[in-house]
């Protein structure tokens, strides 16, 4: 079973919805206990960064969340949820998140309409299992404002094969030893977006899955990526 936590922020009947259609039970909730018993959790998300924040820890959900993001299940983020994932964030105001990969969620800078909404092509390298099976240009849907700024990455530019792999800067490091990404053991894999600037539009660190665009609203790719989320769930990968 897949826990969505519910954290009043993000379409989770949606999110409920596509996995049903992909053949994988999921359940919406709450409830600390449900997702510690989860084979896999999703951290779904619409809305404000500190908001989500103070929701998750009003709920007593906040434990529960970081050991769900131990490494020994698989995770998937999704918007505000991939979002969620870095050390910091600008938007309204800097705040903390849940600083498990090195790096800080910034506005979109002036130039193409913000929010950034509607369908972009995605390019990725075929190194990340979200992606099996799903071409390097294909096309998901956006919304958001801010977008992560990923610590200690070198980009190189797009070639034939795609993007290299990515890496974790030693320097780049949490400074929280229990959610640290060592950059030996566990290679940062990047899918990348262009609107105005060239970003992060998808994650990949050991057992941990993230997503800026929504798979569950993006049709055939994305329920063929929620497939894959499945899989891996599955396998116990």
């Amino acid at each position: 079973m897949i826990a969505v936590i519910d954290y009043g922020r993000g379409n989770l009947g949606s999110v409920e919805k596509a996995f049903r259609r992909v053949g994988c039970p999921a359940v919406v909730t709450q409830d600390p206990r449900a997702v510690d018993d989860a084979q896999a959790v999703v951290l779904p998300g619409d809305g404000a960064f500190h908001d989500a924040m103070r929701n998750l820890d009003a709920l007593g959900l906040l434990p529960a969340l970081r050991r769900a993001l131990d490494g020994t299940r698989p995770f998937l983020g999704i918007c505000l949820g991939y979002q969620l994932l870095f050390s910091t964030s600008e938007e309204f105001g800097e705040g903390r998140g849940l600083d498990v990969v090195p790096g800080a969620v910034r506005r979109l800078p002036p130039g193409p309409k913000i929010p950034h909404m509607g369908w972009n092509r995605v390019e990725h390298a075929g190194d990340l299992k979200l992606f099996d099976g799903i071409p390097p240009a294909a096309r998901f849907y956006f919304v958001h404002s801010f977008y992560p700024v990923v610590a200690g990455t070198v980009s190189t530019p797009f070639g034939e094969g795609g993007l290299t792999q990515m890496r974790v800067a030693p320097a780049a490091r949490s400074d929280r030893p229990e959610m640290r990404v060592a950059p030996e053991a566990r290679p940062l894999r990047i899918a990348w977006c262009q609107y105005g600037i060239r970003f992060a539009a998808a994650i990949e660190v050991g057992r941990i899955y993230a997503t800026q665009f929504h798979p569950e609203k993006s049709q055939r790719w994305g329920l063929r990526m929620l497939g894959n989320f499945a899989a891996i769930v599955k396998d116990g990968a």
